[in-house]
């Protein structure tokens, strides 16, 4: 049983492949998604993995690494690890905009998991989950709009007259939350807080599933320097900018004795030790500088 629990909010810096493994169109390597929301999602199981991996690197106690991850399996004193990463669901995604290059789009359903999470995890959240129709659009900037009007990518959304009051105050819980407080996130912190647009569940859909990076990929041909037949293949990548939400549990350590098992409080301590605020590396595509995300701990 999992006796302590915070947030982990993951902002993208750099295009991240965390790869569904299968192909069902014309992507060849997609990303991973909910199954009934379709929105990128990263599995609890890749964040875990990844934070092992570079926690020695990042600057944790390589000696802790099996009372807090757990032993590889072939090891001689199997035990849980003491530590475990939910799956990352969508907060807010970055579309391309005519003013303001992009904007921090997210939508109802989204917004209203995110509330849920962070209750779930005794985290205090102060705001309303508005409502918005197709075709409409919730803003705070209206630097960000030409003559009522919001144009995302060749789309334009009718802004919505009232409701900008609760959007205020989301924006600047997310933008607290989600973001360092380090110089180099200021610029990111203000843009986040007026530069959140709520769409509707179903335009917010469309953008999660067409706007993302998509690359060509092909193989070069060592002997005739140029691409090798049948080896050209599109990859697809989750755009920077994009913040994600995941649950991180921890319990006591199952090391041995009772008197050397962690509490807790101190499990967690030494994951948000190392992690908070720690640019980590997830999903494929590392040695091509994908995967990047900067963590933020929030809870105790």
């Amino acid at each position: 049983m999992f006796e302590k629990k915070a947030a982990v909010f993951l902002y993208a810096v750099s295009p991240v492949h965390m790869g569904a493994g299968t192909a069902t169109g014309v992507i060849d390597n997609p990303i991973q998604r909910e199954r009934h929301t379709r929105h990128p999602s990263f599995a609890g199981s890749g964040i875990k993995g990844a934070v092992r991996h570079g926690f020695e690197s990042l600057g944790g106690d390589k000696s802790l690494t099996s009372s807090l991850f757990g032993p590889h399996s072939r090891s001689d004193t199997p035990h849980a690890g003491a530590v475990s990463f939910g799956d990352a669901q969508l907060v807010a995604f970055p579309v391309r905009s005519l003013r303001s290059s992009y904007v921090y789009a997210t939508c109802p359903l989204a917004l209203g998991r995110t509330k849920r999470m962070l209750k779930q995890l005794a985290i205090t959240v102060d705001w309303e989950v508005p409502q918005v129709q197709e075709g409409h659009c919730l803003l705070l900037n209206d630097k960000l709009a030409l003559e009522g009007k919001l144009h995302l990518e060749a789309f334009e959304y009718q802004k919505c007259d009232s409701g900008s009051q609760s959007l205020d105050a989301i924006a600047a819980d997310i933008a607290d939350k989600a973001l360092d407080d380090a110089a180099e996130y200021e610029f990111f912190r203000k843009k986040l807080t007026s530069d959140l647009v709520v769409l509707s569940d179903s335009d917010f859909g469309y953008f999660v599933e067409h706007a993302t990076v998509v690359e060509p990929h092909v193989k070069i041909d060592d002997t005739t320097g140029s691409a090798a037949d049948g080896a050209l293949f599109y990859t697809e990548n989750l755009p920077p900018e994009s913040i994600l939400l995941a649950p991180l549990l921890a319990g006591k350590s199952r090391i041995g004795s009772a008197e050397d098992d962690d509490p807790a409080e101190a499990v967690l301590a030494k994951i948000r030790n190392v992690i908070d605020g720690k640019c980590l590396q997830v999903g494929g595509d590392a040695t091509t500088g994908r995967g990047l995300v900067v963590a933020r701990v929030v809870g105790r």
